[in-house]
């Protein structure tokens, strides 16, 4: 049986590195002269105004995924010490996103070519026809740093986030893609979604469609009152299955329109500059492996992957305020098990609770309790089996995810 890492490779480090992610940012940076052991990251040094680089200081200087005006302008970078990994040509992704996606970024394309020519389906069918989860070197390597990219991105987005509120404020919600809109499980993940994000809770889920859709969407529509909730999914249970691309990606575009920007949240504390989107969507993490499925659409940012194993530890590893797991088959009965795994040796710290949504289903059909409680019992923080609960009521739910601050 394999042991847990040491201590000091599972504890999370400071990684706020003196990084420059905007053009106003760099264009600051540049007045003082020097830009020595800074990291540039995907920025238009192209465009107008084209800055002057001549005199500036470059020693140990990282521009990753930028654009410059010619090919002497990064040569001459590199005589004067700087190191520069240039953007990758032909790729439709960035090689180095500064930024989380946003749901007008995933579905741009979408109102001149349909679901086909979103920017989504796009980046997905490159995948596919460069090997897809097996892609040869050079499309790994975009894809890599492109995912590293996001790994960063995500830390920035949610930095403000947890200082403020704490890694217990996170909740994951796990549970089946095929759940059709408007079905009593959309339902149900939908007003946990909202009571969630209503009680301060940053609602994070794989970003797919079924429960993990509607518990963005509930997460969106938080600062509306539950009428308005029930009128939405309403509208979208006119496009039910998500195979139907194009009418299942126009209905929620129809419902964002109808719906955004909206009132704004009552805070039960105060909300830090920047997260916003936390407490109006919240977040998703997908992936292009299941690309097929059309991008979630109702999370405030999306940190959209292309390796599925690191998009699944990366949600497991945020939500430490606990995880809500609706019905679901293999995939969601592997992520309890992942989950199961972290918060047995504590390897990401204190896990919050687990919450199984229908107790006939996980007691009878998929029995995962008569498992996971004696495995928990046994835990290297102590027994931790009473974490395990099960209800079929989701206010009942929400009191249990937020029982503590």
């Amino acid at each position: 049986m394999p042991t847990p890492p040491p201590a000091d490779v599972i504890e999370p480090h400071d990684t706020n590195v003196d990084e420059i992610e905007t053009r106003a940012d760099f264009d600051r940076r540049l007045t003082t002269g020097s830009l020595a052991g800074v990291t540039v990251q995907g920025l238009r040094l192209d465009l107008d105004p084209v800055p002057d680089l001549t005199g500036v200081d470059v020693a140990g200087t990282l521009f990753v995924g930028c654009r410059f005006a010619g090919r002497e302008v990064g040569a001459d970078l590199v005589r004067r010490g700087a190191n520069v990994v240039p953007p990758f040509s032909g790729l439709p992704y960035p090689t180095q996103p500064s930024h989380l996606y946003t749901p007008d970024d995933l579905a741009a394309g979408f109102a001149e070519g349909g679901f086909a020519g979103m920017y989504d389906t796009r980046v997905y069918e490159h995948f596919r026809a460069h090997g897809g989860a097996l892609p040869d070197v050079r499309e790994a390597l975009g894809q890599r740093l492109h995912d590293h990219g996001v790994d960063n991105a995500l830390v920035d987005a949610t930095r403000a986030w947890l200082a403020a509120h704490g890694p217990q404020s996170v909740v994951g919600v796990m549970g089946g893609h095929a759940v059709p809109r408007g079905s009593a499980a959309y339902r149900m993940a939908a007003v946990l979604g909202w009571e969630l994000a209503r009680a301060d809770r940053l609602v994070v889920t794989g970003g797919g469609p079924g429960v993990m859709e509607a518990a963005n969407l509930g997460a969106f529509l938080a600062a509306w009152p539950a009428e308005e909730l029930t009128g939405a999914i309403d509208l979208l249970a006119t496009a039910p299955d998500f195979t139907d691309h194009d009418r299942y990606t126009a209905a929620a575009l129809a419902v964002r329109r109808r719906y955004a920007p909206g009132p704004t949240l009552p805070a039960r504390r105060p909300a830090p500059a920047g997260t916003e989107w936390a407490r109006s969507g919240g977040l998703a993490i997908p992936t292009w492996l299941y690309g097929h499925e059309p991008a979630n659409l109702f999370a405030g940012r999306i940190a959209k992957y292309f390796s599925n194993a690191i998009r699944e530890d990366t949600i497991l590893r945020l939500a430490r305020g606990g995880i809500v797991f609706a019905p679901g088959r293999a995939g969601t009965v592997q992520e309890v098990f992942q989950a199961a795994t972290k918060t047995y040796y504590g390897s990401d710290g204190a896990s919050g609770a687990y919450v199984f949504l229908d107790r006939a289903y996980w007691t009878t059909e998929l029995p995962v309790e008569t498992l996971l409680r004696p495995l928990l019992a046994g835990s290297h923080g102590g027994d931790l089996s009473a974490t395990v609960h099960l209800t079929d009521d989701v206010r009942e739910a929400v009191r249990v995810l937020t029982a503590t601050a």
